[in-house]
């Protein structure tokens, strides 16, 4: 009986203990983060090779959506790829608006490039999951390009100093008919390019800072200082006197194109000619290729800047409508970015000449803004009370020392180089040191780098939702005698984006849109109404001198944004006629309608 007892109390205990410390944990219902289909780190750098080895995992994870391609070759023989974004069962790739996303034009400013690969994550893992994101995926195509530049982008991750920004084909910097010659030497091989101090007590102009030991600061007019400053870490690789003036490249990618292009004189870094450039002409030939693009975002950094165009003063502004539908974009963007502010490049930053986006733009009709990237030290110290001490100069967080507190405190000083003793081949003994390694301040630090690429993301794809989007609304018809009718049908753009934007239009660079009416009868007059009850004539298309066939009509404007049109035909005959709204950028729509 004992026994019994016994066995049925740890029987008991093991059933109780079972239901406390259950060993099948599916079996649990953790509040828990659904896992990623693919794991990508988005708080460090990838070069090159990873950025598209992770572009292949997601194209792999994702076929029925992603397609990536080679697009062309940089100066070097790396691909410039592309990841193209499409639901086939939507609808055809080339009859839906598309969305192009670039990034690392400039080698150097390398965060676009991530921004770039989170967008592709991001609609992927979140497809099927989030509303807006699947309808974004099932109505948009996007062209995401993380590297415009892969030459300039493995050269920054490879190696310091000049060549980074740049593309690579060979240029003679110093006109010695030699090409890049006289790069960055690394001389002791920490992969920074540091300063060089030499200890003259007594004799020299620059002195080491009371306030902290890290700053070189010129002496006072009348004393002397313990120090000369030597430039920075190189030797003299081609004996002209000069050090580390001719590298890598040394133009710039993004003064290459069409618009408004300027020769080297007036504007440095254009080269001979526009589309001169590999990478220029491969990306412009993937532009002309896909007329669908309808809207166009180029990463750079940085600064903290939503930027469009004009790129220089001299090309003025844009029309009204234009501007009204930039600033719409532009001042959400800021709600959207904090630290970034909107503004037009030439008056809020400089002018440009030949840049990417006045040629996205002006030569071939697609809104466009180029967003730089990190407002740098702005966004190190965030609150209202810490950006008012960083104005007071004695701030441990001022402007001039606010990096220093960072790297200290946050980065626990793994950005700053401190000064060390080096036997320089030309110099002698030497101190190199004093500055901050190649990321800090340019780059946001990793583990700010999410934030960074989620909310850059967001204002593109709030970008991409607006793009245009023609619909064919109520249709109605009305029997006037015999076989006549008058049938009206409306078309309505509820994005912010016009179907054409009043540059592209004025520089005749988007096909118009047309309305097809298909069906056997005779079309006696077509025209815009104001009043469908009233038939009050807004614009009639008969009017309009190159209407020849009024089965064809010709919308040379396009289809204005947040706008219902309605459009009135006389028809003479019967049974069903089709109509067809087709726009370059605003997809290609159709209704049938029958004649009773």
């Amino acid at each position: 009986m004992k026994t019994t007892v016994k066995y049925i109390i740890s029987l008991a205990l093991i059933i109780i203990g079972t239901s406390l410390c259950p060993t099948d944990a599916s079996s649990q219902d953790y509040a828990s983060d659904p896992q990623f289909k693919v794991k990508i780190d988005f708080n460090r750098w990838h070069d090159v090779h990873e950025l598209y080895d992770d572009m292949r995992r997601l194209e792999k994870a994702y076929p029925e959506f992603l397609s990536m391609e080679s697009v062309g070759k940089s100066y070097n023989g790396l691909d410039i790829m592309v990841m193209k974004i499409n639901n086939p069962n939507t609808g055809n790739e080339m009859d839906k608006a598309a969305m192009h996303i670039e990034a690392n034009i400039h080698g150097n400013e390398i965060q676009g490039g991530e921004v770039c690969l989170y967008t592709i994550w991001y609609l992927m893992e979140n497809y099927g999951r989030i509303d807006k994101i699947t309808k974004l995926v099932d109505e948009r195509v996007f062209y995401i390009f993380p590297t415009v530049n892969p030459d300039g982008r493995q050269h920054y991750m490879e190696k310091e100093g000049g060549g980074a920004r740049t593309g690579h084909v060979p240029v003679d910097d110093d006109n010695d008919g030699l090409y890049e010659e006289d790069p960055s030497n690394d001389l002791n091989g920490n992969g920074v390019i540091e300063q060089i101090r030499k200890y003259v007590p007594g004799e020299g102009n620059y002195r080491i800072s009371r306030d902290d030991p890290r700053f070189m600061e010129p002496v006072p007019f009348g004393e002397t200082g313990d120090y000369i400053m030597l430039g920075s870490e190189g030797i003299d690789d081609d004996k002209d006197g000069r050090v580390n003036e001719d590298g890598p490249g040394s133009y710039d990618p993004n003064r290459n194109w069409g618009s408004n292009w300027q020769p080297n004189y007036i504007q440095g870094g254009a080269m001979d000619y526009p589309f001169q450039l590999p990478e220029t002409r491969a990306l412009n030939d993937f532009l002309f290729a896909h007329p669908n693009i309808a809207g166009l975002q180029s990463y750079h950094n940085t600064g903290g800047m939503i930027l469009r165009g004009p790129g220089a003063k001299t090309t003025g502004e844009y029309p009204r409508s234009d501007v009204s539908f930039y600033d719409e974009l532009g001042k959400d963007g800021e709600r959207m970015l904090p630290f970034y502010r909107y503004m037009v490049i030439w008056s809020g930053l400089y002018n440009v000449y030949g840049g990417s986006i006045d040629w996205s733009n002006d030569g071939l009709g697609i809104p466009s803004f180029s967003n730089e990237l990190w407002s740098g030290s702005g966004q190190y110290f965030t609150s209202p009370e810490l950006k008012e001490q960083a104005k007071d100069p004695n701030s441990p967080i001022s402007r001039s020392k606010s990096r220093y507190f960072f790297d200290d405190h946050l980065e626990f000083g793994d950005q700053y180089v401190p000064w060390k003793t080096f036997d320089h081949p030309d110099y002698g003994e030497v101190e190199m040191g004093g500055r901050f390694k190649k990321h800090l301040g340019r780059l946001p630090p990793r583990f700010m780098n999410e934030e960074l690429c989620h909310r850059n993301m967001a204002f593109t794809l709030y970008q991409a939702d607006e793009m245009p989007m023609i619909e064919l609304g109520e249709t109605s018809v009305k029997k006037i005698s015999g076989d006549v009718y008058r049938v009206w049908i409306d078309i309505t753009n509820p994005k912010i984006t016009p179907s054409i934007m009043a540059k592209a239009a004025q520089n005749n660079v988007v096909r118009p849109d047309l309305i097809l009416l298909n069906g056997d009868v005779e079309l006696i007059s077509a025209s815009w109404i104001n009043d469908k009850a009233t038939h009050d004539y807004t614009n009639p298309i008969t009017s309009l001198i190159d209407q020849k066939d009024l089965k064809r009509l010709i919308i040379r404007n396009g289809h204005p944004g947040k706008t219902t049109r309605t459009l009135q035909y006389l028809v003479k005959g019967s049974g069903n006629i089709s109509i067809t709204y087709d726009s370059v950028k605003g997809g290609k729509v159709s209704t049938n309608v029958q004649l009773k």
